[in-house]
């Protein structure tokens, strides 16, 4: 896999940071940004965060409908916005997932409760 696929809106990918322990957090802003690049935003109070600006070495994994399936590994860059530091991660490399011997129908299926929050994510996702 040479770039990034595409993926629906709204997709939760998991990413995974070192800087210690491996650590995983979902994550429901991602957005495709280029052929290798990926950008999502993070409340300022991740340790995610920490761990990003100690060692910004990342994996995403994103699993979503229409088959796609894979994990990007890259290096963050972080920088401000508002109310949320915005994560670009220049992707170094693709391990595509897919196989002949299965698809992927769905991803994870989830919604908002709240309906401030639901307008926070739409701001923050059109942001990015």
């Amino acid at each position: 896999m040479d770039e990034l696929p595409q993926w629906p809106d709204g997709t939760v990918a998991v990413l995974c940071t070192g800087a210690g322990a491996p650590h995983g957090i979902p994550v429901s802003t991602v957005v495709r940004r280029g052929p290798r690049t990926i950008v999502f935003a993070l409340a300022p109070t991740r340790e995610s965060l920490a761990r990003l600006r100690s060692d910004p070495r990342c994996a995403l994994t994103i699993l979503a409908a229409g088959n796609v399936a894979f994990t990007a590994y890259g290096r963050a860059m972080l920088s401000d916005a508002e109310r949320v530091v915005r994560v670009t991660v220049e992707v170094e490399q693709i391990q595509d997932h897919r196989r002949d011997t299965f698809q992927i129908d769905a991803g994870v299926r989830w919604h908002w409760t709240d309906e401030a929050a639901q307008r926070g994510d739409t701001s923050v996702r059109e942001s990015l």
